[in-house]
């Protein structure tokens, strides 16, 4: 059985580690190398680094960063932000990531999920994907939560599976920094439609909301910000709980 992954994700704007409610009201949490050392330390599986301003202000992923990010830590890192192209890809996997997440530019493009996959292999894509509760339809949102689509939240997942997405991290956005819980019903419907590894991002707020993500919605990895940056959790007491409660982990 392969083990389930706690995720803690760095959304970077001006080189600083921010984190808000529902994409807004933006506050600081520190250093972006210092947390993804202190991450590293305290037994992360991975993390993400987003640069959540870099597509809206048209400019590509602060590559200084990544790399002074991937020297501090030796656990597989995805970035995201400001991709736009093959070759943006390739930057950002030689100066350290591992994997490379797509969100806005894939909605404008959808050839280069293909592309990239084609080139980097699947397992290097990740489709980043923010869903919003519109009248009763989750719609898929781009440019950091800014602008809605017309895409629907779950065919848009089938599609980047259909393309060559190799994972997806799926955001809630009506859940994002609330506390009050991963939403379940949308993820059940996600691992129950794809065959690729689920993310799980937006809502978390204590153990129970992992273990309850991990147990009925299945997804394989979960994610979460500010109840890392600012102790409200360890990771290592996530972890230790999770066992407890029959979840695989790496401890």
């Amino acid at each position: 059985m392969l083990t389930k992954r706690i995720i803690p994700c760095l959304d970077v704007m001006d080189g600083r580690v921010v984190k808000g409610t529902n994409f807004i009201n933006l506050r600081d949490a520190g250093s972006a190398v210092e947390l993804a050392e202190r991450y590293y330390a305290e037994g992360a599986d991975e993390l993400v680094f987003l640069d959540i301003t870099a597509s809206v202000e048209k400019r590509k992923t602060l590559l200084n960063l990544v790399i002074e990010v991937a020297d501090v830590i030796r656990i597989p890192f995805t970035v995201g932000g400001g991709i736009t192209e093959i070759g943006d890809i390739e930057k950002l996997l030689n100066a350290g990531a591992e994997k490379i997440s797509l969100n806005s530019s894939i909605v404008n493009n959808p050839k280069l999920i293909s592309e990239a996959s084609k080139q980097f292999g699947s397992q290097a894509v990740v489709a980043a994907i923010d869903i919003k509760d519109i009248n009763g339809v989750h719609k898929v949102f781009i440019k950091g939560g800014r602008e809605e689509t017309k895409l629907i939240g779950l065919d848009w997942c089938k599609e980047v599976v259909d393309l060559g997405a190799g994972e997806i991290l799926l955001t809630s956005m009506d859940k994002d920094g609330t506390k009050e819980g991963f939403d379940l019903e949308f993820l059940k419907k996600l691992t129950d439609s794809v065959s690729v590894p689920v993310i799980a991002s937006g809502g978390a707020g204590n153990k129970e909301h992992f273990l309850k993500a991990f147990s009925i919605a299945n997804v394989d990895a979960c994610l979460a910000a500010s109840l890392f940056h600012y102790k409200e959790l360890e990771i290592k007491e996530l972890k230790e709980y999770l066992k407890n409660n029959n979840v695989e982990v790496r401890v």
